[in-house]
């Protein structure tokens, strides 16, 4: 009797346990007025934020859709539509045009770090730096993180500045970081 109380008490914990790991993975944040999963991959949350209209037609004119839902992981810096409005008029509808996707490839490729850096793991390299860190972008280009007041920033090698505005959106491949600024690598 003592063993078989003891496999229910088991299998009961075990049940817990994993639900348990099912909600915690769940854990949605909501960005464009859609709930991001941690369990899509980049694209397959994207797609679904108003916010981010811009950028996922921007990566699928760049042919990178394969490429940010594939297994990474990636930390992307992802620019709101207001980001790009803030581009002087038509470069959005130039940098989309077919025979721009070299350029339009570069400068999302300047927004995607290799691997999963959460929000307290830029703060904490920030710090360790003295207030300031290159990160270097999956285009070979550099950015730089850094904080000011209670809000981290991101420097482009223009010095083009974005804010973080929500920060540790979780995807199955990465995590995205929400910014106001779309940033430029040296052309």
């Amino acid at each position: 009797m003592k063993i078989l109380n003891f496999l229910k008490v088991t299998v009961l914990a075990a049940a817990l346990f994993t639900s348990y790991s099912i909600t915690a993975q769940e854990k949605t944040k909501m960005v464009g007025g859609a709930e991001m999963y941690p369990s899509k991959n980049i694209v397959q949350n994207a797609v679904n934020s108003k916010d981010h209209t811009t950028l996922v037609a921007a990566v699928k004119a760049a042919d990178l859709v394969d490429v940010l839902s594939s297994k990474g992981p990636f930390t992307v810096f992802a620019p709101v539509n207001k980001a790009f409005d803030k581009l002087p008029e038509g470069v959005v509808e130039s940098l989309l045009k077919p025979e721009n996707k070299m350029k339009l490839q570069a400068i999302l490729k300047y927004h995607v770090v290799a691997g999963k850096w959460s929000a307290n793991e830029l703060v904490k390299m920030i710090k360790d730096k003295g207030g300031k860190v290159a990160i270097e972008t999956v285009s070979g280009g550099k950015i730089t993180a850094w904080i000011k007041g209670k809000n981290v920033y991101i420097s482009d090698a223009n010095g083009g500045k974005a804010k973080v505005t929500i920060a540790d959106v979780n995807q199955s491949n990465g995590v995205i970081h929400v910014i106001n600024s779309v940033l430029l690598p040296k052309s």
